[in-house]
């Protein structure tokens, strides 16, 4: 169409001008490595870990277990919800947390909030990240919402694996009541100070990450939080949507209301999904995201775990990304700065760092980070290639992505491969008309 046409023109002029500016500027870097790797001078270059399926998908089975063993549900003021409480609280002091327990009390039951701090970081810029843990009372409330809780805690566990050192605070939390109308949530902002909630740099908020007919939604708040989701789903070849069927309903709403940046994930309620989104996304086109929701049937049956792994993974990423965290100690960082073009619809191109002096084998998760400018990035394949030549998939083609860039991290398990050697990024442009280059790429090790 003639804007679409239009932004891709002017898109193209702006790459073009950036080629030739970049041709009459000599560089100064080596033709295809750093001359010697440096310590990461930017916490942001660190890539957040995989976070495991199977490590979510037990915890949903000890919610499953605990509502099983409780009248069926885990709700506010029901035996059922305290056990979920107690259950996360002991995971989480185990794994070198400072717990919190906040008491409520709502329609004549004792409410809970846990609150769970990691130590480190800098607490006047706090970055938070929560889910409702309490179920309706006619089901075990599995997806809705064990599924966010149980991303939210195996990423706080993963924080405590990496003893990340980030320069905010981090702070996570699971809510009581949500499902009387955010009471727990609603209790927590407003019994916090006013000094308080201005250290509050951002709040997080995961309800239903794993619904069975699944779509892939981010709520559309604080742009740079909004970002931080999107470039992780596009990096992956996911298409996303804005939400709209739960905006407001859910806990990200206490704290937008007193001025608190939110942002969060969500895949779908009781809405029917579109042919168009059945499309775009896999599943049943005229059937309901989640077709159990509030129901007896949202059990430990009710995920899908495609959703629930992608969207724990992105829960992860906005971590480490938002919270400028990094490992300790650093690592190294080979670097490439040298652009390569990239022709349209043409070969693959290749820019090569290549890493020596080390011992064993790269790591289980190894970020590599790319700088690739672009004005259509649906139409680029990446890869990176090892040094004996394994192909390693970070980024497919997708028609539908029409966004400019792909300016992002990915995680590679390269425990199979010999740290030294020749390692490339591997770029193909598959389809007409947009043009772009590789303006740097590196490997952290």
């Amino acid at each position: 169409m003639t804007h679409s046409v239009h932004r891709r023109t002017a898109a193209l002029t702006a790459v073009a001008l950036a080629g030739l500016l970049a041709a009459a500027v000599p560089s100064t870097a080596a033709t295809t490595t750093a001359a010697a790797p440096s310590a990461a001078t930017s916490p942001a270059a660190l890539a957040a870990p995989d976070i495991p399926l199977a490590n979510v998908k037990a915890h949903l089975g000890d919610l499953q277990s605990i509502a099983s063993a409780n009248g069926g549900n885990r709700a506010h003021g029901r035996t059922g919800y305290k056990a979920s409480i107690d259950h996360v609280k002991a995971k989480l002091d185990a794994a070198g947390f400072t717990t919190t327990v906040q008491q409520f009390t709502s329609s004549g039951a004792t409410g809970y909030n846990l609150i769970a701090d990691w130590p480190g970081g800098d607490t006047n810029r706090v970055l938070m990240a929560g889910a409702h843990l309490d179920s309706v009372t006619s089901g075990p409330g599995i997806n809705d919402n064990g599924s966010g809780s149980a991303g939210v805690l195996e990423t706080a566990l993963a924080v405590s694996r990496a003893q990340l050192n980030p320069d905010k605070h981090l702070r996570f939390a699971w809510w009581g009541a949500e499902e009387l109308g955010l009471v727990g949530s609603k209790y927590y902002v407003n019994n916090l100070p006013s000094a308080e909630r201005s250290k509050i740099s951002g709040y997080l908020n995961f309800d239903m990450i794993g619904s069975p007919n699944p779509g892939y939604f981010v709520y559309d708040d604080d742009p740079t939080i909004e970002k931080t989701f999107k470039d992780y789903f596009a990096g992956i070849g996911v298409p996303t949507e804005i939400e709209t069927e739960g905006d407001g309903r859910s806990d990200h709403a206490s704290f937008k209301n007193v001025g608190i940046p939110v942002g969060g994930l969500f895949t779908g309620a009781s809405r029917t999904k579109s042919s168009a989104q059945a499309q775009k996304w896999g599943g049943t086109a005229g059937q309901a995201f989640d077709r159990c929701y509030h129901s007896s049937c949202d059990s430990a049956s009710n995920i899908n775990d495609t959703a629930l792994d992608r969207n724990s993974d992105a829960i992860a990423h906005a971590i480490w990304t938002l919270s400028a965290g990094t490992t300790v100690p650093p690592g190294d960082v080979y670097e490439n700065a040298n652009n390569v073009s990239i022709p349209d619809n043409g070969a693959a191109v290749t820019s090569s760092v290549t890493v020596s002096g080390r011992t064993g084998n790269a790591p289980a998760a190894l970020a590599v980070g790319v700088d690739i400018k672009h004005t259509w990035r649906g139409d680029l394949v990446i890869d990176l290639l090892a040094p004996d030549g394994t192909a390693y998939r970070l980024k497919n083609s997708s028609g539908s992505d029409s966004a400019d860039n792909v300016i992002t991290t990915y995680t590679v398990n390269a425990s199979g491969e010999s740290a030294n050697g020749t390692w490339q990024l591997k770029v193909q442009d598959v389809a007409a008309q947009d043009t772009g280059f590789i303006d740097s790429w590196k490997l952290t090790f």
